[in-house]
């Protein structure tokens, strides 16, 4: 028995070290297609670390994403790129506290529409402070980072982020969670601290999603408010984390890779209405999908299963 958590434990260390070795199989274009399918592996299960257990819809997760992206930039001539990072998630950190403290009370589509206008409101304050004080739009970031470094650090926050939502999942805070879920008004009557959990979470889902933006904004050389503050980026991510299952480990894992080559694929064909078929496609999971590709493959697993059950079980009989 103490085998059987050492086999899943070894093949991860497998899947990201062969990971890790990918950018010296592909080319260019590898890397880039790599560095943006890890991106957004990591917003959807940045995003469902929060939104799945809590079952908080976010469509904040630009506006930590710009946050991050525009404070490589600003900064990107007097920090060092350690220290940038840092001070990225810090800055990522008290937005997501003061936002958490004002808005986690709300609930259903309050808190949808508030994090939509919080996105936007971000985007306004930052084209408004550049074209007023600053006399631009955008900004220009040289930083020494090759796109194989961004890779790299992608893969790593995303090993982190698929830890900790393991080890959220494993833990009674995450079982805390789950109750909260379901039922707050049972959950406070539990003697749950349910303020403090979601803030805890929603900041640190935060916090990653702002260091997403952060470590790929040098890929982009040149930023401004309508690319870093792109509302694609918030519903890509949603319906990713919806199509594989945010109440899933792997779920965004499963939603965002598919997702993603067919936004690609897309984009480069339809560039004029690709955004059209994503916002069907997006219909289609609510409808069809509600809870995710595993959890129907799940329920169409057993459902099959147990017609073979049934006669074995009535000749034992």
């Amino acid at each position: 028995m103490s085998r059987i958590p050492r086999l899943p434990a070894l093949f991860f260390a497998l899947v990201i070290g062969s990971l890790a070795f990918v950018p010296y199989l592909v080319g260019p274009y590898g890397v880039t297609l790599m560095i943006g399918m890890l991106g957004y592996v990591t917003l959807a299960s940045a995003w469902a670390m929060f939104s799945g257990p809590t079952r908080y819809v976010s469509l904040a997760t630009v506006a930590f994403f710009g946050i991050g992206a525009y404070t490589v930039a600003v900064f990107s001539e007097s920090l060092s790129y350690p220290l940038l990072l840092l001070v990225a998630a810090a800055i990522g950190l008290v937005v997501a506290v003061v936002v958490g403290l004002s808005t986690l009370r709300l609930a259903g589509v309050y808190f949808v529409i508030f994090t939509f206008g919080l996105a936007e409101l971000v985007r306004q304050l930052v084209t408004w402070y550049e074209v007023n004080m600053t006399g631009t739009l955008g900004r220009y970031i040289f930083l020494p980072v090759t796109p194989e470094g961004i890779y790299w650090q992608l893969l790593a926050l995303a090993t982190v982020t698929f830890l900790l939502s393991f080890a959220i999942g494993r833990s009674r805070f995450g079982l805390a969670l789950k109750v909260i879920g379901d039922d707050e008004v049972v959950a406070r009557h539990c003697g749950i601290d349910i303020a403090r959990l979601k803030l805890a979470l929603f900041a640190l889902s935060s916090v990653i999603i702002t260091l997403v933006g952060a470590i790929q904004a040098p890929r982009w050389t040149y930023v401004e408010p309508s690319i870093a503050f792109n509302p694609t980026v918030s519903f890509l991510t949603l319906i990713m984390a919806l199509l594989g299952g945010a109440n899933r480990l792997y779920g965004p894992i499963f939603g965002a890779v598919p997702l993603f080559l067919l936004f690609e694929w897309l984009s480069a064909n339809f560039p004029n209405h690709y955004s059209i078929i994503l916002g069907l496609l997006f219909i289609a999971i609510v409808f069809v999908l509600p809870r995710g590709v595993l959890a129907f493959a799940e329920e169409h697993w057993s459902r099959w299963r147990r017609p073979a059950i049934k006669p074995a079980a009535g000749g034992a009989q």
